[in-house]
């Protein structure tokens, strides 16, 4: 009798490591991708060293605010500068100039960040974080929708970066308005009419008006004059920006992988 042949039931699942192998293949594949485009970056990096690269936003604030200087000085020089914090009773000017001061610190601040920034993109280095690379991170690897979301989050969020000092020069013409208001409460405080008759009271009535006057003047004066000077500083951050928000974009468009 003959003895009937078994035959194997495990070639079915033979394709399994076959599978393996073939996933396997592919992050390897991917991770090698990734390599080279860090790669390229490098060397698009290292090609472009011949290029010079300057803090040139940072320069502009500098000649800016050295004009501006030097016209405060010879104000100060004049006696002006004196005849306003004299004057002023309630010291409004001062803090005016103080508040003025801070808002001057913080642009100073965000303009060498943006200026630090815009460099990093120009002289790119895959290896130092920046925000180019940050932006390129997130990017990868998204279609064409999701990266235009992230653009507009980008420009949503350099754009609240500089606010702040936009809301500090329009707090500057405020305090000129608000000092206006206490000077002409001055003004009108000394000022009896039942003693209009009487020439000894005549005096203390003038002088008095002539107090509150200054006040108004004066503090409207500072918050005007400081506040345009904070604006154009502002709006040189604001052009920074601009430029900082389309090279990023741009950037991430050229070199961002698919």
């Amino acid at each position: 009798m003959a003895i009937p042949k078994v035959t194997s039931q495990a070639g079915p699942s033979a394709p399994a490591p076959a599978r393996s192998r073939q996933s396997n293949g592919t992050a390897t594949e991917a991770t090698s991708a990734d390599a080279q485009h860090l790669a390229w970056l490098a060397k698009k990096a290292s090609g472009d060293k011949r290029t010079p690269y300057h803090y040139v936003l940072l320069l502009r604030f500098a000649l800016i605010n050295i004009f501006g200087f030097a016209l405060l000085g010879a104000a100060y020089v004049q006696g002006l500068v004196e005849l306003v914090l004299v004057s002023d009773q309630t010291y409004l000017s001062a803090v005016i100039s103080l508040v003025f001061l801070a808002g001057l610190g913080i642009c100073a601040t965000k303009i060498w960040g943006t200026s630090k920034e815009l460099n990093q993109i120009k002289a790119f280095d895959p290896l130092k974080p920046s925000k180019a690379s940050s932006y390129l991170a997130q990017i990868r690897g998204h279609s064409g929708d999701s990266r235009s979301i992230i653009a507009s989050s980008l420009r949503l969020k350099l754009s609240q970066r500089i606010s702040v000092v936009r809301q500090i020069a329009a707090s500057l013409v405020l305090l000129g308005l608000i000092g206006t208001v206490v000077g002409f409460i001055i003004a009108l405080s000394g000022v009896k009419p039942d003693q209009a008759a009487d020439v000894k009271a005549i005096t203390p009535m003038v002088s008095t008006l002539i107090a509150g006057m200054s006040t108004a003047l004066y503090t409207t004066l500072v918050g005007s004059v400081l506040n345009v000077w904070l604006m154009v500083n502002y709006h040189l951050l604001a052009g920074g920006t601009v430029k900082l928000i389309t090279g990023l974009l741009e950037f991430g468009e050229e070199n961002a992988p698919a």
